[in-house]
């Protein structure tokens, strides 16, 4: 258990090192017997957690070169594509269960801010912002950490990911009036402490989202098509040949 702790002691202290930049991404960590006499520790202790930093990704051992500061991160940052549906579904499913939970412990205070942004969002200007401290306010009110960081998460996705921009600038152009009396039964539910019915309002808000999101997909490809066959038919055309 002592070598467990010694072990996790170097690795907190590289992280630390990493995060301030002493190690910058791309660098070479210094040299095992270098670590091992810095920390006053033995070099088997090193490797441990050398093999712990390389499980949490934040460096990359190359045999025969060394152990090099992998490219760290950002919340929101994605690695793999994520599609617009792919995060309303997602955001459908945690703050559906985050207005739920924040049903009960809600301030007073923290239904007025909630209100607030309901009257912002009338404003075309305020709306988006208005429409992200609503969701933020609801997960804060859950006081689970866990969920305020899922949902902060969610919505640096939904600001960071271009297509997932793209396809979300399509539909609330579109639907502003939709959205507020959306986010005004939310609202409702939660100030009448009614958890089903704040989870039910938040499901019905991202369902009408997803099915405008498909009709938006539907219309862009139905619009290529159209684009396309033009351009074959002007190919064909006998007005074509005769050029």
């Amino acid at each position: 258990m002592k070598t467990r702790r010694l072990f996790w002691s170097i690795v907190e202290k590289l992280e630390a090192l990493i995060d301030q930049g002493i190690y910058p991404e791309g660098s070479r960590l210094p040299a095992e017997r270098e670590l091992a006499e810095t920390y006053n520790v033995s070099r088997p202790t090193i490797r441990e957690a050398i093999i712990a930093l390389e499980v949490r990704e934040r460096v990359e051992v190359k045999t025969g070169s060394g152990v090099y500061v992998l490219h760290q991160k950002k919340p929101g940052q994605v690695t793999k594509p994520i599609s617009a549906f792919e995060l309303t579904q997602a955001r459908a499913l945690v703050e559906g269960e985050a207005a739920a939970l924040a049903a009960a412990p809600i301030s007073s205070e923290e239904l007025e801010a909630l209100k607030q942004t309901l009257v912002e969002m009338k404003s075309p200007e305020k709306a988006d912002e208005a429409d992200q401290r609503f969701h933020q306010i609801i997960s804060q009110a859950t006081r689970n950490n866990a969920i305020m960081l899922s949902v902060e998460n969610l919505w640096a996705l939904r600001r960071s990911v271009p297509q997932v921009i793209a396809a979300y600038s399509d539909v609330c152009s579109q639907g502003e009036e939709q959205r507020l009396q959306e986010h005004t039964l939310i609202y409702d539910a939660i100030e009448s402490k009614d958890s089903a019915g704040a989870r039910r309002a938040m499901h019905q808000h991202f369902n009408r989202l997803i099915n405008a999101l498909f009709d938006a997909s539907e219309a862009k490809a139905l619009e290529e098509i159209k684009r396309k066959t033009d351009e074959t038919r002007g190919l064909y055309s006998i007005a074509h040949l005769r050029q």
